[in-house]
């Protein structure tokens, strides 16, 4: 029997889905996480604790482990564990990213270098170093300016500022984001210039370096500012083949530059004045439990089609479903206790509408975005038509209320 080990962060909200990817595919699993994980009662001996912040010391925990029970495959299920899998797969002799590339995943000052000196499409960007202004960076790049910590994800910690003022109240409040999420509070900032336009987002797998392209999502909804919530995520794309054509290209040269070559990739586009600008790369899959809007070949999900590639199967099929799909990120709309969730009922009333899954139970307290990190909750959808289904998440989300006192 085939054994993975899940690099599974105690916040992750993807275990479910990746265990019952593993179990289709009759393999084992093995659940690594930076806390005792949740699951360690039913994993019985199948689970361990590693330092995620410390990729050297998390590896040899993991070899060790691997001495006992050999491991055919390490998986990251989010940015916390792709440096620690980037070595420790190393140190196994599996497939891997160069552990520079993973590195520069999770770190988006080094991946705008990255792509800087390859030339790839990108905004105009500074990095503030602790004890640079801020403001006089964003002078630099010109407003509207888009501030960001270079770790951290889910548009947390992400504002847009419009003027030095605003630039350097930006850094501030990211510098606080930072020190109650525990990170260094006065490490690295990017300052980047902002590009007007609709978003895309690319789901992809890396094959021995070259790009296989699972999803091309629309983001129908204006992301502006001055905080990037998203909301809205459709599949296939309504863009013109011809710039859904230079999307592929240009993520394909993103993840060239950056030297990433094994494994899942989630990516997030512009589409400028100018033609598509590579916003994002990231080294894992969809963030939350938005890859259930997908389903590849006879039904599969995305995390078997991880799962296999992880452990050397064969994927003859990676096409997505025909039928449209799409989700509905439901973000807290302002801080307080979660009393209730209304309308549930209702919104998965809505023809289209597949199910609702809330993620934060009634009782607790909710933070919204730039400082939260936490969605409500999660809304699928599947219709003939890409149209039919932004139609059924928006009356969905018009019949769901949130109670927050």
């Amino acid at each position: 029997m085939a054994r993975i080990l899940l690099l599974l962060p105690t916040t992750a909200y993807r275990a479910d889905d990746f265990l019952e990817a593993a179990e289709a595919l009759g393999a084992e699993v093995v659940v690594a996480s930076d806390r005792r994980p949740a699951l360690a009662a039913q994993m019985e001996d199948r689970s361990l604790t590693v330092p995620l912040s410390d990729p050297e010391a998390a590896a040899k925990r993991i070899e060790r482990f691997s001495r006992e029970r050999p491991l055919d495959a390490v998986v990251p299920v989010d940015d916390r564990g792709v440096v620690v899998a980037a070595v420790a797969a190393e140190r196994l002799d599996l497939p891997h990213n160069p552990q520079g590339a993973a590195t520069a995943a999770t770190h988006k000052a080094r991946m705008r270098r990255a792509l800087s000196a390859a030339g790839v499409p990108q905004p105009a960007f500074r990095v503030a170093g602790p004890d640079q202004d801020a403001g006089a960076l964003a002078d630099e790049v010109g407003y509207p300016v888009v501030i960001k910590p270079v770790s951290l994800s889910m548009s947390r910690g992400v504002l847009r500022a419009d003027s030095v003022r605003e630039a350097r109240a930006a850094a501030g409040r990211i510098r606080e984001i930072l020190a109650d999420a525990g990170e260094d509070a006065q490490g690295p900032l990017l300052v980047e210039r902002f590009v007007p336009g609709p978003e895309m987002a690319l789901e992809g797998l890396l094959q021995r370096g070259e790009l296989d392209v699972l999803a091309l999502f629309d983001k129908p909804e204006p992301m502006e500012g001055p905080t990037f919530e998203e909301t809205i995520y459709v599949t296939p794309s309504r863009e013109p083949f011809e710039m859904q054509d230079a999307v592929r290209s240009l993520v394909a040269g993103a993840t060239k530059a950056m030297g990433l070559r094994e494994g899942p990739i989630h990516a997030e586009v512009r589409l400028g004045p100018d033609g598509p600008v590579m916003l994002e790369v990231a080294a894992r899959s969809i963030g939350g439990l938005c890859s259930r809007s997908l389903r590849f070949g006879a039904g599969i999900s995305l995390e078997e089609v991880i799962l296999r590639h992880a452990l050397g199967l064969p994927s003859e099929d990676l096409r997505r479903e025909t039928a449209a799909s799409g989700v509905l990120m439901l973000p807290v709309p302002r801080g307080g206790r979660l009393t209730e969730i209304r309308g549930v009922p209702e919104a998965e009333g809505v023809p289209g509408i597949e199910g609702v899954t809330i993620t934060i139970p009634a009782g607790q307290e909710v933070v919204p975005l730039p400082e939260g990190d936490r969605y409500l909750g999660f809304v699928f959808a599947r219709a003939d038509e890409p149209e039919a289904v932004e139609r059924a998440l928006r009356e969905a989300r018009d019949r769901i209320d949130p109670v927050i006192g």
